[in-house]
């Protein structure tokens, strides 16, 4: 099993909370981690249908065959537990009591926060980061356009197999062939998870929304325009949008508002979380098409801002990332808000570094009104990383 960066945290809150959940996309590895994590556990999965069923007919009598810590996998399919969670964690008050896992964000967070809160810690799982696949230590985020690592291991593989694989465990884990199993892995989510989110009757539309999504990837929000394109609704757009929110296959990243005597461009940004499953919606059919593909930037930019979010939830922290455009069209591509300080990131697909690298972030800096040595990044698809004035360059593997 590939070591994860967020044991940790899981582990440390089993000692403080009776209940500890666990969400994330399928097969990003949740399951294998709280296993291993809690080997001495019982374990249900309620996708079983004989025990789902047991669950929902009976579920005080299914929780109390459990004399000791359980862990209950694919939770949200049995809403109706937490009630009965709850009752149970407030009797006996024992940490680490219960241990929950789901693949559905929404759904499972709205019953926890009904009946859970203050009970329950709350953890989020995505595919693997590229620390995780070569056992590195990740450069916390706040070090960013300060030091530059040394110590890091490179990949196997070049930036582009690194993009085209993706980060799902199993690729990685059995060697597998990309494309196969990302198309499986689609299909299934298709016509299983999707119907299960909402009522979805036309699978097809809901197909063609998600490629359009893709090939919207990198790019500012326009619900208006997608939804025209796909031929549906301005409110059915938002709601398939939030089904993919939902389903950890997208986030949007939000506007950092700072009043720079300009108006500030107020819609997020689009980004799929996994360059693998970004590339088989793309229909990239191998790595060495991405040479000189149109999508190449977006995805690279989508590669970065995953790992960045897989740098805070797995620290157990929100993601506070954002980018920063004006409506003259200044945009720096992240936005690291560190509370007490801000940094800039910019990222390029290109890999040589030339001088419009740094345009936005010297704009910036200048409108922003912080000194020139202030910390600010570039991230980009060489292979050198070196110290530069105004910014810390860092290849795509050194961040």
């Amino acid at each position: 099993m590939i070591k994860r960066s967020i044991e940790k945290s899981i582990k440390g809150a089993a000692k403080q909370y009776p209940v500890v959940t666990l969400t994330g996309p399928r097969q990003s590895g949740k399951t294998t981690l709280v296993r291993a994590l809690f080997n001495t556990y019982d374990y249900v999965s309620l996708e079983d249908p004989e025990l789902r069923s047991f669950a929902l007919e009976d579920p005080r009598g299914f929780l109390q065959q459990f004399k000791k810590n359980v862990i209950l996998d694919e939770v949200q399919r049995t809403p109706e537990l937490f009630s009965y969670i709850q009752t149970i964690v407030d009797e006996e008050d024992s940490p680490g009591r219960f241990i929950l896992t789901g693949s559905q964000n929404f759904l499972l967070l709205s019953s926890i926060s009904q009946t859970l809160a203050g009970r329950c810690a709350i953890y989020h799982l995505l595919p693997l980061s590229q620390d995780e696949i070569v056992s590195a230590t990740s450069l916390a985020v706040g070090h960013l356009g300060q030091i530059i690592p040394t110590d890091r291991p490179t990949p196997v593989v070049d930036l582009n197999t690194h993009l085209f694989q993706g980060f799902y465990p199993r690729i990685h884990d059995k060697k597998l062939e990309p494309q196969d199993w990302l198309k499986n892995y689609y299909r299934t989510y298709l016509e299983r998870d999707v119907r299960e989110i909402t009522n979805i009757g036309d699978l097809e539309a809901f197909r063609r929304f998600t490629a359009l999504c893709a090939g919207r990837s990198g790019q500012l929000l326009n619900l208006s325009n997608l939804a025209s394109d796909c031929g549906i609704t301005h409110t059915t757009a938002r709601r398939w949008l939030s089904v993919l929110e939902a389903s950890f296959l997208v986030i949007l990243l939000r506007p950092h508002h700072r009043n720079f005597r300009k108006r500030m461009v107020k819609t997020p940004k689009l980004y799929f979380l996994d360059t693998g499953l970004l590339c088989y919606l793309l229909r990239i059919k191998k790595p060495e098409d991405l040479t000189f593909h149109a999508a190449r930037g977006a995805i690279f930019e989508s590669f970065v801002v995953s790992e960045f979010y897989k740098k805070a939830l797995n620290a157990g922290q929100d993601p506070d990332y954002f980018f920063w455009r004006d409506s003259a069209g200044n945009e720096v591509d992240i936005i690291i808000d560190l509370g007490n300080a801000v940094i800039p990131v910019e990222v390029k697909a290109g890999a040589t570094v030339v001088p419009d690298f740094f345009k936005g972030i010297d704009y910036w800096k200048k409108v922003a009104e912080v000194d020139e040595e202030s910390p600010a990044a570039l991230i980009y698809g060489g292979n050198s990383s070196v110290s530069r004035k105004g910014a810390k360059i860092y290849s795509w593997w050194n961040f």
